[in-house]
């Protein structure tokens, strides 16, 4: 495929014809350095200077070509065959990677404190990282963003999945930078939306910024000519060209502050194109238009906006996943994070914010969160939108506007008079009678904890090049596809983002827990079996793995932050769950599975890093597969054969249902191929638990078995899972007092279970999940099952099995 020349693309030919070509303007681009081959007046007019970073490499020079690159796509001479927008530009370059693509935080921040007494304008980061925590990286980013440096970052290379963000480019004040393939359309390798950072106070704000080319553009080589590269590494620079092209159109002696990070991303998305069939969290306000921007500079007086600048919930697929689903009365609300931009100041103070509806009697509740200080030049706003009584029976659209009063200092010296801005946002929804109860589900998001701030790892544990647990587990991010498939399946999500205390279960036909990491308090498990024994409620719960020992494995020493990292729960919060679930007489095992399940022709999928159900009631459906014990392969590195395990029950409680499935992964977009088969598995599941069918699929039914008693599945070597450490407690919102816990089996318990195992015996597959209650046992055999339960527990206090404890060497 041809290369993309932007230059051309863009038509900054017109504004060189114009006498712009980026003078007088400063441009820092930390990178890999610069290849000593081209650094000379035939391929660039001006490097002001060159600076290292890293400790080894003591020169500049570019071995790896990235840096290289990067920097003639901005600058390059225009007589070049690949040639960069702002040719006159003043170039400062700063080497903070090795050849090996190696960096620490603290040469960024050596890097930092000298860019900024080196008169920069403008920064250059084709660089990013999943760690939005990484505070000491963060405040210098802030401290130079207020100083008046304009940030560009590429977004990162992590698409097609949502929730995939890179920092610094998904914070507030940066220029966050997405890519577009050969044909304009959303490449597959850029990042997408929504922010992470915010997801558990709400909602994520919007990235992308904007997108710009990222596939086969052309630029120079370390070793000389020309080369093509892709991602959003080489979009970056190209909107880093077109900001220093368009600062020289500004007379120097107001070009800065008039250009500060505030007002150029109004300017650029302003001049952006939107791309049909790409959502927000794709494109951001659209693809760069040079052209379209340089007008916009023209015409621009400093303002205060939002972005986006419309919140119009029925434009899709512009405004998904806003516009995939109606409001309605008594669901939750709506929450939407909306970006502030401010071009006229360093800091601003918002006043008030009020919503004005269109019609006489406003059937919308729109409540407002937000900070009270914008800085540095810029801010969000919190909008929480949902249906009140006036709309109950109301089906259409309704409209209104958001308007805020935002303060700002004054602006020139000697100056007594603070401005006032009102800035408006317009707001328009739609409207519709509320859903059944069966139809309506409700995913639990608050018991969601992700990285950072703590190591959370992977719940697919095959996953060796990605080990941490960082894309949000929301519905919007890597469970996007699910909650797709289920819309189609005209199911109504609605996301709870308080714990189970807090929303009322008798408005849902079923509530899904997945992946829980966060704790669970005892008035939560209360709360939650009183709604399924007394409302009717439905409990879809799918867990993922939890193993003392693997975790321990799994330490590693991180030689950025210099300290030992240690998971501080495994892929779910297995003792947490378990406390949860043992009113209705379930809990998972702490055994890793790994494998292939099919509970029917088109109801089958992949069992990755999983857990097995160790108890469950009689009277119930259990669903078994063929699993290799991977707990044995990941400590002691051998192989062991397929087990048939227990992974999926369900099961009547009182007036509700319940059902437990031991692994998420199957729902996630992170790492699996296929999932269609997989979400038809869930929604055939979720249709007798939310008591849209009597009964289970008859299909689902024939690959189950029915079980009379209350089973176990445990061994007396295999426990049930216990918390590691106290390493939770810096993150959970739950008090450690507070807390579930599961009751341990003892010698009664055990010798129920397995005396329950050996009563066990293979029926006929009921058409109900109930059926018949009791099964009698021989007299010789139950004589024969005590005397063996009484040499197994004499044996089991002589002779305990220990774990083993393995730590993964620094």
């Amino acid at each position: 495929m041809g290369a993309t020349d932007p230059v051309t693309a863009l038509n900054a030919e017109e504004l060189w014809k114009k006498g712009f070509q980026g003078q007088d303007v400063h441009v820092g681009i930390f990178d890999t350095g610069i290849s000593r081959l081209v650094e000379d007046s035939d391929h660039f007019e001006h490097i002001v200077e060159t600076s290292v970073y890293t400790d080894k490499e003591k020169t500049a020079h570019d071995d790896l070509g990235h840096g290289t690159f990067v920097s003639s796509v901005i600058a390059g001479k225009s007589d070049q065959k690949c040639r960069g927008f702002a040719p006159k530009a003043q170039l400062h370059i700063f080497k903070v990677f090795t050849k090996y693509q190696v960096s620490y935080t603290s040469w960024f921040l050596d890097a930092f404190n000298y860019a900024l007494h080196s008169g920069i304008n403008i920064l250059n980061l084709s660089i990013g990282g999943p760690d939005y925590m990484d505070q000491p990286f963060v405040d210098k980013v802030l401290e130079l963003t207020a100083h008046g440096i304009i940030f560009i970052s590429a977004i990162g290379n992590d698409g097609p999945l949502y929730g995939t963000l890179n920092n610094p480019a998904d914070m507030p004040s940066v220029i966050g930078v997405g890519g577009l393939d050969a044909r304009g359309k959303i490449a597959s390798f850029s990042s997408r939306g929504v922010t992470t950072s915010d997801l558990r106070r709400g909602y994520g704000r919007v990235k992308p910024d904007l997108v710009t080319y990222g596939q086969n553009v052309p630029g120079f080589h370390s070793r000389g000519g020309c080369q093509k590269l892709s991602g959003t590494s080489v979009s970056s620079p190209i909107i880093a060209g077109v900001v220093t092209l368009l600062s020289s159109v500004v007379p120097s002696n107001i070009r800065f502050p008039f250009l500060n990070p505030g007002s150029v991303k109004q300017i650029l998305q302003a001049g952006s194109i939107r791309i049909p069939e790409a959502n927000i969290y794709e494109q951001g306000a659209g693809q760069l238009d040079l052209i379209q921007s340089y007008n916009a500079l023209l015409k621009y007086t400093p303002k205060i906006s939002f972005f986006p600048d419309t919140l119009d919930l029925t434009d899709c697929p512009y405004m998904w996943p806003h516009c995939a689903q109606p409001l309605y009365y008594t669901g939750m609300p709506m929450i939407l994070n909306v970006t502030i931009l401010n071009g006229v100041s360093l800091t601003a103070k918002m006043r008030e914010c009020t919503f004005i509806s269109n019609s006489r009697s406003s059937m919308l509740d729109v409540d407002f969160t937000f900070d009270r200080v914008l800085w540095p030049y810029s801010g969000w706003l919190g909008v929480k939108i949902s249906v009140n009584t006036m709309g109950r029976t109301f089906e259409g659209d309704t409209s209104g506007v958001i308007r805020c009063k935002i303060k700002t200092p004054p602006t020139k010296i000697g100056e007594n008079t603070a401005g006032l801005f009102v800035v408006d946002l317009p707001l328009k929804v739609h409207v519709i009678h509320t859903p059944p109860r069966e139809k309506r589900i409700l995913w639990d998001q608050y018991h969601s904890l992700q990285y950072p701030p703590g190591y959370i790892p992977r719940d697919d544990l095959n996953i060796r090049d990605d080990i941490l647990d960082w894309n949000g587990d929301h519905l919007h991010t890597n469970f996007r596809d699910f909650f797709i498939f289920l819309r189609k399946n005209e199911y109504f999500l609605e996301i709870l983002n308080g714990d189970l205390i807090s929303f009322n279960p008798a408005h849902y036909g079923c509530l899904l827990i997945v992946d829980p990491e966060e704790e669970f308090s005892v008035q939560e498990r209360n709360t939650l079996e009183e709604a399924v024994k007394y409302g009717g409620l439905g409990l879809f719960v799918f867990a993922d793995w939890y193993n003392r020992d693997v975790l321990e494995k799994i330490v590693f020493f991180d030689d950025n932050t210099r300290s030992k990292w240690i998971p501080i729960t495994g892929g779910s919060n297995l003792p947490a769950l378990n406390g949860l679930l043992e009113p209705f007489g379930i809990a998972f095992g702490n055994k890793i599975y790994d494998g292939n399940f099919k509970f029917g022709s088109d109801l089958n999928g992949r069992f990755s890093s999983g857990s097995s159900i160790a108890k469950f009631p009689g009277k119930s459906l259990m669903g078994y597969a063929s699993l290799r014990d991977q707990t044995h392969s990941l400590i002691f590195n051998r192989h062991r054969s397929e087990y048939e395990v227990p992974i999926f029950g369900l099961t009547t409680f009182g007036e509700g249902r319940v059902g437990v499935f031991g692994d998420s992964n199957c729902l996630d977009s992170s790492h699996r191929t296929s999932a269609e088969q997989c979400f038809n598995f869930a929604e055939t599941a979720l249709k007798f638990l939310s008591k849209l069918s009597r009964t289970p699929d008859s299909e689902l039914r024939r690959n189950m078995k029915y079980i009379d008693h209350d089973l176990g599945f445990m061994t007396l070597d295999t426990p049930l899972p216990e918390s590691t450490s106290d390493l939770i407690d810096l993150y959970s919102s739950v008090p450690r007092e507070d807390r579930v816990r599961a009751a341990p089996l003892n010698s009664t318990e055990v010798w129920r279970q397995l005396s329950a195992i050996r009563q066990r015996e293979e029926k006929s597959l009921q058409n109900h999940i109930e059926g018949p209650a009791v099964v009698l046992i021989p007299l010789f055999a139950a004589i024969f099952i005590v005397i063996s339960m009484v040499y197994i527990v004499f044996s089991r206090s002589k002779f305990h099995l220990q774990p083993h404890h393995l730590h993964m060497t620094p």
